[in-house]
């Protein structure tokens, strides 16, 4: 189930594997053993010192592909300190870490993809050093160090993110249409019904909530999606921390406004039947219809530009392009769902600390990213160096001190609610159930302790 989860927050596997294997072999050519480039600059690392003979233990939810890119990012790190980097990759991550940590064999440092996890191994972990909570004061907004922050004490650096909320279409068919992309959630359910009474072979809409074990995870995004745009941060915060009730009216309401489009028959789901089929479309799968003619508008994560096929121009004025889902009440501005990873060390020997702190940097966000196939929300990280035009626009986003910004709400839940009754609460949602009897289903879930 915790390997299920982490797909919220990741490329599909095959599909990153496709996009970044030229950028992997690019970035490993001419390495040394110590996987430095041999050439590295090394006054730009004198500050975190020298460290001969020295191993760091890294473990993360990052494989494959990504995970040579990840180890490229610390290279010249590592050659000019001496830290040698020992990184382990892992699907199994969410369930071991806390089975090492138990156990006595945990790394010296951890990345986790989720609050909340990183939150159930606090009392393993060692706060965070000063120069890695001053990085963080400077580099990134309050929100993010809130997340690496539990009960009053700061223990993780965020180190890369990610984006959801885009409505995915096809330009050249807007274009054609003479549809304006919505600005605002009443002018997208105006294009909804436009498309829907005025078009004969094209649906407004496209959907697939199909992930296995996992199925109805992108109909939780879509609700916080609307929660966030509604209601706000506030609100927000109280529904993920169950401050307010999971069946609260507020949540109720957004539950009904995102079943305007989902529920809807005349809406969704083209390509692929009524809006049941919703349930057995995968997900990775969900947007083809968009380039087939055969739907108008798809809501996904950043991570969708992997999911289309091979050649898939994807740009303003490409194949393929997206729009963030607009604002509900405008008085909330640019409010957007994401994702990321947290750095949590185990062990605080000098090492350690040094290459934690490297982690926090903008230096090492600037190194991934320009790797391509990575966004941070660093706001020392050039947005020029990113790998595409829509990594260039959620660094944007995710930079501007306007945007709102809200880790997604289920993977800050509990693991009963967030990634079990939420899940099949949306399936029966879909299937017909009532948002008061799904919300309801889903409170009544929610741990005591």
């Amino acid at each position: 189930m915790a390997n299920i989860r982490s797909r919220k927050l990741a490329l599909p596997a095959a599909a990153l594997s496709i996009s970044l294997l030229a950028l992997a072999g690019c970035g490993s050519e001419g390495s040394n053993s110590a996987g430095g480039s041999g050439d590295a600059d090394c006054s730009a690392y004198e500050s975190y010192g020298t460290f001969e003979d020295t191993e760091v233990s890294v473990y993360s939810t990052i494989v494959d592909v990504e995970a040579e890119l990840l180890e490229n990012s610390w290279a010249d790190f590592s050659e000019c300190t001496g830290v040698e980097v020992a990184y382990e990759g892992s699907k199994e991550f969410e369930t071991q870490i806390g089975v090492r940590a138990k156990g006595g064999t945990a790394p010296d440092l951890a990345i986790f993809p989720q609050p909340g996890l990183l939150a159930a191994q606090a009392p393993n972990l060692k706060p965070a050093p000063q120069a890695v909570s001053d990085l963080v004061d400077e580099g990134w907004s309050a929100d993010w160090k809130e997340y690496g922050t539990v009960d009053g004490t700061f223990y993780a650096a965020p180190m890369l993110a990610n984006i959801k909320g885009y409505v995915w279409y096809v330009p050249a068919t807007f274009e054609e249409k003479g549809w304006e992309v919505p600005t605002t959630w009443d002018e997208m359910m105006a294009l909804t019904e436009k498309i829907a009474s005025e078009e004969e072979d094209l649906k407004p809409w496209c959907a697939g909530f199909e992930s296995g074990e996992a199925t109805g995870w992108p109909g939780t995004d879509w609700v916080e999606d609307a929660v966030l745009r509604e209601h706000g941060p506030e609100v927000y915060d109280q529904w993920v921390s169950h401050e307010i009730p999971f069946n609260d009216p507020q949540i109720v309401e957004s539950f009904d406004r995102v079943g305007e489009i989902l529920k809807n028959d005349d809406y969704v789901n083209g390509g692929f039947g009524d809006s049941r089929s919703i349930l057995s479309t995968a997900f990775a799968e969900a947007g083809q219809p968009v380039l087939d003619g055969q739907c108008a508008m798809h809501h996904q994560a950043s991570f969708q530009a992997a999911n289309w096929p091979e050649g898939t121009n994807v740009a303003e004025d490409g194949d393929v392009w997206a729009f963030m889902t607009p604002p509900i009440d405008e008085s909330q501005g640019t409010a957007i769902t994401g994702g990321g990873e947290l750095i949590g060390a185990y062990t605080d020997r000098p090492e350690v600390q040094a290459l934690q702190t490297y982690l926090a940097s903008a230096e090492f966000a600037n190194a991934r990213v320009e790797q391509g196939g990575a966004i941070s929300a660093n706001k020392g990280l050039d947005p020029e160096l990113a790998g595409s035009d829509l990594d260039r626009q959620s660094i944007e986003l995710l930079q501007d001190p306007e945007t709102v910004f809200r880790f997604d709400g289920s993977d800050l839940m509990p693991g009963a609610v967030g990634a079990n009754s939420f899940w099949s609460g949306i399936v029966n949602w879909i299937n017909g159930s009532s948002s008061e009897e799904v919300t309801q289903t889903v409170e009544d879930s929610w741990p005591s302790s």
